[in-house]
């Protein structure tokens, strides 16, 4: 097949019209539909036909368009990727990662990463779902994300996930709750509190339901400054993940009794020629990550955690 007229009709496949792909394309009308008839004949079946408000995709055009993006999201990185080897070895390192790691986590690997290569320029950026696709694109260099333990183990297409480490939850509690005494806290203790949880059916919503209750969400926010004043002045309770034990030091952090919700905290990489300081960055969020657990341990005091490079789990007494 002819590319230019798979993203042709790719064009008009988004477009559902002629016109607006021709408009798109900065073609004229018939050169689009021409192209597109030719690969039509090419393929000897209709990917194409006309429905009352516009065009309407036939099975082999179903097939066809999942290609045809796949390949226009190549020609993307491809792009993106020898304007960054043009532009040679100091140009930017652009990561994005979900909000806690941004909080903790990747600070200090740029820290880090800048001592062993000085002169380094990043740029850091928030992503949770969109990660993947901005990757392809090329408009990310590296990202850092997460999915819950217990849930299928995901792999983004056309991406290399790595490993880094399994990350527990916590406990966030005022200095001067009524369980901060306790070495380990029962979820089920806290069924008649208030909570702050980053969504209404996530990690922490499911912990609570699984220990037998539905919290009382009175705070859905991401902002850990927002979470940490809440907490700190007894408002509301939340489980925190093991990452953000540095940050949340004035609070007090105590481990789950029983079983406790965990998530992996995972890189993903682009294929094809990646930036030459993706390696490196690899290297320093793994060293920031063991840095980080350690001080959990040392937050929590027991149930200390082992890290590895592919996993961590609870060490057995």
């Amino acid at each position: 097949m002819e590319p230019r007229r798979v993203l042709t009709f790719r064009a008009v496949a988004h477009q559902r019209s002629f016109s607006r792909a021709a408009e798109e394309l900065a073609l004229s009308q018939p050169s689009v539909s021409n192209q597109v008839a030719l690969l039509e004949r090419q393929l000897g079946a209709r990917l194409l036909d006309r429905a009352p408000g516009g065009l309407r995709l036939t099975r082999e055009g179903e097939i066809l368009l999942e290609h045809a993006d796949a390949i226009a999201e190549r020609f993307a990185l491809a792009e993106a990727q020898l304007a960054t080897a043009v532009e040679g070895r100091r140009a930017r390192l652009r990561i994005g990662a979900f909000p806690t790691a941004l909080a903790a986590l990747v600070p200090a690997a740029i820290a880090r990463l800048r001592a062993s290569h000085p002169g380094t320029n990043v740029v850091v950026d928030e992503g949770t779902d969109d990660l993947p696709a901005r990757l392809r694109s090329g408009e990310l260099h590296l990202a850092i994300a997460f999915q819950e333990s217990a849930r299928p183990r995901r792999e983004p297409a056309g991406l290399e996930r790595r490993d880094l480490f399994r990350e527990q939850f916590m406990v966030a509690l005022a200095p001067g709750h009524r369980l901060a005494e306790r070495s380990e806290v029962p979820l089920a203790e806290l069924r008649d509190e208030d909570w702050s949880a980053a969504s209404g059916d996530g990690l922490i919503v499911g912990a609570c339901r699984a220990a037998g209750f539905e919290p009382n969400l009175v705070s859905i926010t991401r902002d850990q400054l927002a979470i940490r004043a809440l907490i700190a002045r007894g408002l509301v309770v939340t489980l925190v993940p093991q990452l953000l034990a540095e940050a949340f030091e004035d609070l007090v952090l105590r481990p789950i009794a029983g079983a406790a919700p965990t998530r992996d905290v995972y890189a993903l990489l682009p294929p094809g020629g990646r930036h030459p300081l993706v390696a490196p960055a690899l290297d320093a969020v793994h060293a920031t990550a063991a840095e980080l657990q350690g001080a959990g341990r040392g937050q929590l005091g027991t149930r200390p955690i082992m890290c590895v490079r592919t996993g961590c789990m609870p060490k057995r007494a």
